[in-house]
């Protein structure tokens, strides 16, 4: 499994700008994809945006044009630019990484004010 620490949650008023970082650690497999879901309270976790090792990009429909995935191979990180931000995308966003199995991290919190 890979350890994955995330950073860069917080407080921003609509129409602000946060960016996301999760670096991977720890094992010995390709990291195959990396992303983003997100959990609001009393919903389901949701993708928001995931980045293959090919550099193919993925994206909720409620994020395209305002999210931007980014990854550095080099150094097993991955990042989420957020533009634009809404209400709405205030949720816990937790960083994933498939190898042979799923790895989460442990979710960093991003609360978007009116």
């Amino acid at each position: 499994q890979v350890q994955l620490v995330e950073s860069g949650g917080g407080l921003v008023q609509a129409g602000g700008s946060l960016r996301l970082s999760c670096a991977a650690s720890g094992s010995s497999f390709t990291i195959v994809t990396m992303g983003w879901y997100r959990q609001a309270p009393g919903t389901q976790r949701e993708l928001v945006a995931t980045i293959t090792l090919g550099g193919s990009t993925n994206y909720a429909d409620s994020v395209k044009g305002r999210f931007t995935i980014s990854r550095d191979y080099a150094k097993n990180t991955v990042s989420l630019k957020m533009n634009s931000l809404k209400p709405g995308d205030t949720a816990v966003y937790y960083c994933h990484a498939y190898t042979t199995v799923a790895s989460w991290g442990q979710g960093t919190q991003v609360t978007v004010s009116s």
